[in-house]
């Protein structure tokens, strides 16, 4: 029998989990260690607590290093603790120019002046192991009083809320790398889906150590997978079940068009700049109430109960993608 070969995008969950299992116990010093759907690790340096994370960008090639620098700093911010240092491993094709290495950098700086990080250090190199620009950043932050957020705090009872749209990552990608299939968009549509990135942009840094002083149990970053395997992550991680309201959910009609457009499921499809949150049930109106106040969409979606898995209101199942539609639509294999 010829053995299984994985589809493009992230492990199965199942199989990660197992793989990670394999580690062991971690040394006493790790505070939050490696598992499925948590966004950073926790570690203890003398008296303040080191909270990291790392994440590549190879879907797409276009405004790479903001994508870089934002997708790594929303990992830290979901964990309550604001994005300070940042380094980046750029793999850059044979061939590559001046022009393509400026551009990387350039797209760099205003991002991390945005979530108040600086670039301390990484590695640059023209390699043949890639045919595009690939950025592998890892961005650091401390949890000034200790204090941190998981994506497992979550307890049954708690409210699940979504803030800001999806899918805001999936439209920006999408029109990106597949406009040519886009033309029955109008201009106007496929030019709010290519600026996406910037507006509303992908960033929940401030969002999330809102959500933090708010009260949040629980809070993560839905990337790869879309809403659906965010709320999954979220689910598996807190060992609990999530029942949601599907006309609850905050679309981003762009997205919504691009994903119709292109026969996506945008349940499935990228989802950074979109955050999860679940509240104790007596602070999830008032925490709604604030983010809009700001300007900022939020609704209750769902609630978190006893048991395994994401369903909605009617008890049909929301699946877990087995990969992301943007990687699908575009039949990329990494």
């Amino acid at each position: 029998m010829a053995p299984y070969i994985f589809p493009a995008g992230k492990l199965p969950a199942d199989v990660l989990s197992r793989l990670l299992d394999d580690f062991g116990g971690a040394p006493d010093d790790v505070r939050l260690g490696p598992a499925v759907g948590e966004d950073a690790c926790a570690l203890n340096v003398g008296d303040h607590v080191v909270l990291a994370a790392t994440d590549p960008i190879t879907m797409t090639s276009r405004d790479i290093g903001r994508y870089a620098v934002i997708i790594n700093a929303n990992d830290i911010a979901v964990s309550g603790a604001r994005p300070r240092w940042f380094l980046a491993t750029v793999l850059l094709p044979v061939g590559a120019d001046a022009e393509m290495v400026e551009s990387v950098f350039a797209a760099m700086r205003p991002a991390l002046d945005e979530v108040g990080a600086a670039l301390v250090g990484g590695h640059t190199e023209v390699t043949s192991a890639v045919n595009q620009p690939v950025i592998v950043g890892q961005m650091l932050g401390i949890a000034e009083d200790g204090r941190f957020v998981t994506t497992s705090g979550a307890v049954p009872g708690d409210v699940v809320v979504q803030i800001a749209a999806a899918p805001v990552e999936g439209a920006a990608v999408l029109a990106s790398e597949a406009s040519d299939r886009l033309g029955a968009l109008s201009a106007d549509v496929l030019d709010d889906a290519l600026r996406a990135a910037h507006d509303p942009g992908i960033s929940v840094v401030e969002s999330a150590l809102m959500a933090r002083d708010l009260g949040a149990t629980a809070m993560h970053d839905p990337t790869e997978g879309g809403l659906a395997a965010g709320l999954h992550e979220l689910a598996t991680a807190a060992g609990t079940a999530i029942r949601v309201d599907r006309d609850q959910v905050r679309w981003f009609e762009p997205g919504l068009q691009v994903c119709r457009a292109l026969g996506a499921d945008p349940w499935g499809t990228l989802a950074s700049g979109c955050l999860l949150a679940t509240f104790a049930p007596e602070q999830a109106e008032a925490a709604v109430d604030a983010f809009r106040s700001n300007d900022v969409p939020a609704a209750a979606i769902g609630v978190v109960e006893s048991g395994a898995g994401v369903h909605d209101i009617d008890d049909d199942a929301v699946p877990w993608p087995e990969r992301d539609e943007a990687l699908r639509v575009m039949g990329q294999q990494r």
